[in-house]
This record gives structure tokens, C-alpha cells and sequence, in this order.
């Protein structure tokens, strides 16, 4: 693992699908097998590493988004779009709990998106956040499947531990099922009633890019469109049962 230290230029960006998004990191060692960003990251960031195997910290990010924030308007901020926020190297650098005590005290909204239980760790700072919704991308039940394509991430059984103890902080919660891995519908969504509000689910929408891992596996019947509207549907059907609140991406 190749890690280094950075100075940005911008940590608070416009994004798509909140107001803001915000990464404290460039690279991720959870190495996710179907992660979007291994597709340009490697070629933005100039580094020749295989995905998974680099890390750039943005040392300065606390300091920097206390002068974006300044002059932002309140809006939400999605941490993180990109690279996990609570990869290993944060129990280190401690960047997004830094970037948490900013956002704190100019009170905008956050929206924070892990794999890693180490968000548990910022679960003080976040109670004084007005507006803090938690949630984990879990795309199977199966630790082995999970293994596969998360093999740097903490273990399903780790995430949704961690969720029974967000719920139970008062937090609302949410569970990001994307990209819809090979799975029992029935049983993820058991896992997570009484844990979250609402799941948000997605497929797998560029399986050329990852159809041979796929199939190095035995597992390309997988990464069919057949597979994944099956179990959106008998992810909604489970849904419904739970009363969770269904948000369906794709």
C-alpha cells in the first residue's frame, strides 16, 4: 500500500446527487472489485498502483473546508462520494473527524456513506450535528461473495452491528444495496429490519468493465439484467413487508 500526503485545492464540491460531496481521501484500500472510481481515479490521480493499492491524504482538508464553508450556502454534504471516508488510513490521519468538528460548527446537514464501523468513533461529534443521516453500502448477505469484491472492507456481520448501534443512537439510518451482488434478497433485508429507514438499491451498470471477474468466478449469471430485476423485485416485495422506505437508483 503506497500511501502519501497531499495538499488539495477544493474539498467541498458541487455534486449531483446532494449538495455538496466531500472526500478527504483520493484512493481507497478497501479495493472493491466493481468500484466506479478504479475506472479514472488511477489515470486523474497520476498513479500507476493497481486499484486498491494507493492512498492519498489530503492533509489540509480541515483547514481548507473551514474556508469553503465560510462562504457556502447551507446545503448538504455527502461524505463520501467517491473514496471510503473511513478506509483504515482515517484511524491514522483522523481528516474526516477533523472535517466533522468544521461542518459541526457551521452546521450543515450531512449524508455519510461507509463500509467501515469506524464511524462509531465520530458518533459524539455527529449528535451535535442538527442533521446527520448514517448508512452503509451492504451489496450482499453473503461474507463470501462480500470477500470477492470488498476484500479490504470490514466483514457484512461488522456493518450491520454497527448499524443496530447507530439506531439506537437516535440517528437515522439508511443501507445502500448497490451494486446488487449475488445475494438472498430475503435475507438481507431480515438483516437489516429494525436497523434502517430506508435502502436505496442499484445495480451493476457497467458489467463489461468487470464481466471477467465475474466469470473468473463462475458468478457472470450474476451480472445479468435478468438477475438484477429479480431481485429488485424481491427486494421490494421485502421491503414492503419491513416497511422500510425503497429508493430504487436505477
Amino acid at each position: 500500500m503506497k500511501i502519501t500526503e497531499k495538499l488539495a485545492r477544493s474539498v467541498l464540491n458541487k455534486s449531483k446527487v446532494f449538495d455538496y460531496c466531500l472526500n478527504p481521501y483520493t484512493g481507497c484500500s478497501h479495493s472493491c472489485r466493481y468500484c466506479y472510481a478504479s475506472l479514472f481515479m488511477p489515470r486523474y490521480s497520476g498513479h500507476t498502483e493497481p486499484w486498491g493499492q494507493f492512498i492519498e491524504a489530503k492533509i489540509n482538508a480541515p483547514e481548507l473546508l473551514r474556508r469553503q464553508l465560510v462562504k457556502a450556502r447551507r446545503g448538504t454534504i455527502w461524505i463520501a462520494s467517491v473514496c471510503d471516508a473511513y478506509q483504515p488510513a482515517e484511524a491514522h490521519y483522523l481528516l474526516t473527524r477533523k472535517c466533522l468538528a468544521e461542518i459541526k460548527r457551521f452546521n450543515f446537514p450531512v449524508f455519510i456513506q461507509t463500509k467501515s464501523d469506524l464511524v462509531l468513533r465520530d458518533l459524539d461529534l455527529l449528535h451535535d450535528i442538527n442533521e446527520a443521516e448514517l448508512g452503509f453500502s451492504i451489496a450482499t448477505d453473503n461474507e463470501h461473495i462480500a470477500s470477492l469484491f470488498e476484500p479490504g472492507a470490514p466483514p457484512i456481520s461488522r456493518r450491520i452491528k454497527a448499524l443496530e448501534t447507530i439506531k439506537k443512537s437516535g440517528f437515522k439510518t439508511f443501507a445502500f444495496i448497490g451494486p446488487i451482488l449475488p445475494q438472498d434478497p430475503n435475507r438481507l433485508v431480515s438483516l437489516l429490519a429494525g436497523l434502517v429507514d430506508k435502502i436505496f438499491i442499484d445495480r451493476l451498470n457497467y458489467p463489461g468493465y468487470f464481466i471477467n471477474f465475474y466469470r473468473q468466478h463462475g458468478l457472470e449469471a450474476y451480472a445479468s439484467d435478468n438477475y438484477f430485476e429479480q431481485v429488485k423485485r424481491e427486494l421490494q416485495a421485502a421491503s414492503q413487508k419491513y416497511k422500510f422506505e425503497l429508493e430504487i437508483v436505477f
